[in-house]
């Protein structure tokens, strides 16, 4: 009855967006029994978890970049200067 490998983290974040897309059109089909619809309602919404912390890292990592290293980046392989 438990599904140990419903558990398991997904590889990345796109690998998550995949299975959560399967897991939406399994239950959007009718065909899913009552346990096994709990089942991927349970597995969607860890997916769903996964994928919002994901989310989450990414901009606080956007964020540091913004505030630190990126900010005064100027390209000068292209020959031209920015309008400043």
């Amino acid at each position: 009855m438990t599904k140990t490998n419903q558990a398991v983290q997904p590889k990345d974040f796109e690998a998550a967006i995949q299975e959560l897309e399967q897991v939406v059109t399994d239950m959007e089909s009718g065909r899913l029994s009552l346990e096994a619809s709990l089942a991927a309602y349970k597995r969607g919404m860890e997916l769903s978890a996964y994928c919002q912390k994901t989310l989450e890292e990414a901009e606080l990592q956007v964020k540091i970049l913004e505030k630190g290293q990126l900010q005064g980046f100027t390209a000068g392989t292209e020959g031209a200067a920015a309008d400043d």
